[in-house]
């Protein structure tokens, strides 16, 4: 209940209740009104400008803000060092690698090139943050980007050194018979004086004497395509296909020790010298053949002789005297 104010009439000599105005009321209760209105908005503007009143929420919210920014900083610093490591394994893929293998280098276009995808990123547009998160996204996807390249490009790495090294088994690099079964090295690749015939033609091999029944070694991996006596001349031979376009002769066998078909290793031995065939004695006439096209066997000769013993049989090789076939 509301109070009731009096006041004092001398005149009459009697106390009287104050009456207020009607319009007077409705002009407090407005003032009232405005100054609370003010004392709000006041209110309002200081807390949402100081930082002395913040909530609860929003010290949470702060908090989460700064464990995102440090979180942000540690995956900038662990991207920049992934792109440093992928930067020296391309470095090395590049130049070392591939350069080794004799294959072209990655482009560094293509590898730091992003996706051609224009709507790829549209669905981080729009936010507060859309810049930062579209710039980290697309950086993240550049660098996974690179490392598929590089996978590939180690797995072809790793597949051309299988072949590398099944090339390197394949090559004949080896002499055919061991120098201490040689007698002497008879003859040697290119133009010789027939022992038949006693003219000038060219002698596409290599004759090794040494005594009826010494071992003939495969001088490279392969498959022997032939040991027969079918080819004229020859006697009993073997043919090795050793791949890569390498081919192998030996001929004038006295036996064999292998069959057509069969996969021999560098280094098995194959056969034993005899004088079957064309021949004025007991030796092996040794071929090598590249791409269908016969080759000198001394280029060869790097796997089983040193240098002091390449350059004694270059001499002797190297003088045109006559064959023994």
């Amino acid at each position: 209940m509301a109070k009731v104010k009096y006041y004092y009439d001398s005149e009459n000599l009697a106390y009287r209740k104050i009456k207020i105005k009607k319009r007077k009321k409705i002009g407090i209760a407005a003032l009232f009104l405005v100054a609370s209105a003010l004392f709000g908005f006041l209110s309002f503007v200081i807390l949402l400008n100081t930082p002395y009143f913040d909530t609860p929420k929003d010290r949470l919210l702060i908090r989460e803000i700064d464990n995102l920014k440090l979180n942000y900083d540690v995956l900038t610093k662990r991207m920049d060092q992934i792109d440093n490591v992928i930067a020296a394994i391309e470095d090395r893929d590049n130049n070392l690698y591939r350069t080794y293998f004799n294959t072209s280098p990655i482009p560094k276009e293509e590898r730091k090139s992003g996706f051609k995808d224009a709507n790829r990123y549209a669905v981080l547009e729009g936010y507060d943050n859309t810049q930062l998160v579209s710039k980290t996204t697309k950086r993240v996807d550049i660098l996974t980007k690179e490392l598929a390249i590089q996978s590939k490009s180690l797995d072809y790495i790793l597949k051309l050194a299988k072949e590398k090294n099944k090339l390197l088994s394949a090559i004949p690099a080896i002499q055919p018979v061991r120098n201490e079964n040689l007698k002497r090295m008879a003859s040697g690749f290119g133009y010789r004086t027939d022992p038949f015939t006693k003219a000038r033609k060219m002698h596409e091999g290599m004759d090794f004497t040494a005594k009826i029944g010494a071992p003939i070694f495969a001088t490279g991996d392969g498959i022997v395509s032939q040991a027969d006596n079918t080819a004229s001349g020859y006697g009993k031979h073997v043919v090795i296909r050793h791949g890569y376009g390498y081919e192998t002769l030996y001929a004038h066998l006295s036996k064999y020790n292998c069959r057509a078909g069969q996969r021999v290793k560098r280094g098995d031995i194959i056969g034993y010298v005899g004088s079957t065939g064309r021949s004025e004695g007991p030796h092996l006439h040794y071929e090598v053949h590249k791409d269908k096209r016969v080759v000198n066997p001394l280029n060869f000769y790097y796997g089983n002789i040193s240098a002091v013993e390449y350059v004694a049989i270059s001499k002797l090789a190297n003088q045109e005297n006559q064959s023994l076939d």
